[in-house]
């Protein structure tokens, strides 16, 4: 209780950050809100301004200094990176921008995915799918352009369907400093994630690893690999789609 009475009089909370450090990690981390919104702006609706964006990443880098303990070992960069993006899609989740039909060419997509791994004994490639689900290449990539963002929604989803835990978007980061249980946790997570992005094709895993590793963007990817924005698009939210599946599968065995 004394403890408590001097941390309140000295402006400290329960997780040792006192307001005004608070307030000096915002100001000091006002930059990433751009840095943010440019990394999520090709994979929201058009219908969102950046400003909707530049509003969401902001409320996400309070909340992250509001809750950000340095007893954890985390970088404050690195979490409230993870909490502004999550405050993005969180956004984009409450205002359920896709249709009730956009969620069942989703499902149908995913559960395609999941057949044909299952007949082949392997990853299918696009022709093969657009092949089971009756539909020209052209149309095929089509579908991937509308479901794309309904991937990068996913990414920031809890793994597996128990909505507790790491996201599929945690299984891709390099948190450092972790404790010792957390750490092997995220390792074996890690390792499952390389294992299953390992059955992509090279492409595919080139687009995950320079966006989510590198941190290009779409437009800088198009540029090493020589292949137009569109492309990279549909190349990305084929692999996010096969990765969630494969993701949940083997997390359910």
């Amino acid at each position: 209780m004394i403890e408590e009475r001097q941390q309140h009089h000295y402006g400290v909370e329960g997780n040792g950050v006192s307001r005004e450090q608070r307030t000096e990690l915002i100001r000091m981390h006002l930059p990433l809100v751009e840095f943010v919104v440019d990394r999520v702006a090709p994979n929201v609706p058009a219908f969102l301004s950046r400003d909707d964006l530049k509003g969401a990443a902001m409320t996400g880098l309070m909340e992250a200094a509001n809750r950000f303990d340095p007893g954890r070992g985390f970088q404050f960069k690195t979490f409230a990176e993870h909490r502004m993006r999550g405050a993005v899609f969180d956004e984009i989740r409450k205002m359920d921008w896709f249709s009730r039909s956009m969620r069942e060419k989703q499902s149908r997509l995913h559960r395609v995915i999941h057949e044909e791994e299952e007949r082949l004994g392997r990853t299918p490639d696009e022709q093969e799918l657009a092949r089971a689900m009756g539909l020209t290449l052209d149309s095929y990539h089509q579908l991937l352009n509308e479901v794309g963002h309904l991937g990068c929604v996913s990414l920031n989803q809890t793994l597996g369907d128990s909505g507790e835990g790491d996201s599929f978007q945690d299984s891709l980061e390099d948190h450092r400093a972790d404790k010792p249980q957390e750490s092997l946790e995220k390792s074996e997570l890690t390792a499952i994630m390389a294992e299953q992005m390992e059955k992509l094709s090279e492409k595919e895993r080139l687009v995950v690893s320079l966006y989510y590793y590198e941190e290009l963007s779409q437009k800088e990817i198009s540029e090493v690999l020589e292949l137009t924005e569109g492309r990279i698009s549909q190349l990305h939210s084929q692999a996010l789609h096969k990765l969630k599946v494969k993701m949940d599968k083997a997390l359910a065995d």
